[in-house]
């Protein structure tokens, strides 16, 4: 596993474009977000999606997956957004939220038959940038420990994921808080509900 530091200050161009480089190649990378460290791969590419989901023991038949965008255009070209959805967003966007949304056609075949589809737009520099790199949604999911726990520190996340995982790059941008996001289902956005209480404070 290749270990990059950036600061969410200045983002090193470089760092970003070789982990740009390593996703359109259909690699995982481990990569802050506003809360926690995530384990992320190209949401475009159906090997990677499915290599993801076995490391994470997760069922995309089942659960449904999130993606991080870099921008609500960029969310908009994955998901159905009316103008109610939009100015919810807009309102809380970007920040600590995964706002479940009607799918788009554009997903690939894991998310084929989904009618919904997580959507992140995080508050951290570093994950949009990567999103906007790849031109394309990253499928995110949140690195944890053994039981389950968040992973705020990208040497926990060093830890947990070692060389014998398939994750081939981690980006080390400091601390975070080792929290969820908040998760809001606006398939139907007037009636959102929160399905999930985390970090953000829904306006």
């Amino acid at each position: 596993m290749i270990i990059e530091r950036v600061y969410d200050s200045s983002i090193n161009t470089k760092v970003i474009e070789r982990a740009a480089s390593l996703l359109d190649e259909g690699r995982l990378i481990a990569y802050p977000t506003d809360v926690n460290y995530a384990i992320g791969c190209h949401a475009l590419r159906q090997a990677s999606i499915d290599e993801l989901c076995r490391l994470k023991g997760i069922d995309p038949r089942r659960q449904t997956l999130s993606v991080i965008c870099n921008d609500m255009s960029q969310a908009a070209a994955y998901a159905r957004i009316d103008n109610t959805a939009f100015r919810i967003l807009r309102a809380n966007l970007p920040g600590p939220f995964t706002f479940i949304l009607p799918s788009s056609t554009e997903l690939p075949k894991v998310f084929k038959g989904r009618r919904s589809v997580g959507i992140r737009i995080p508050a951290s520099p570093v994950a949009r940038a990567i999103a906007e790199a790849i031109d394309a949604p990253l499928l995110s999911m949140t690195a944890t420990d053994t039981d389950g726990t968040p992973l705020g520190e990208p040497d926990e996340v060093a830890v947990s994921y070692d060389d014998r995982s398939p994750i081939a790059m981690l980006i080390d941008a400091g601390s975070r808080r080792g929290d969820l996001t908040t998760v809001v289902d606006l398939t139907d956005p007037h009636s959102p509900e929160i399905i999930r209480q985390g970090a953000g404070q829904l306006i």
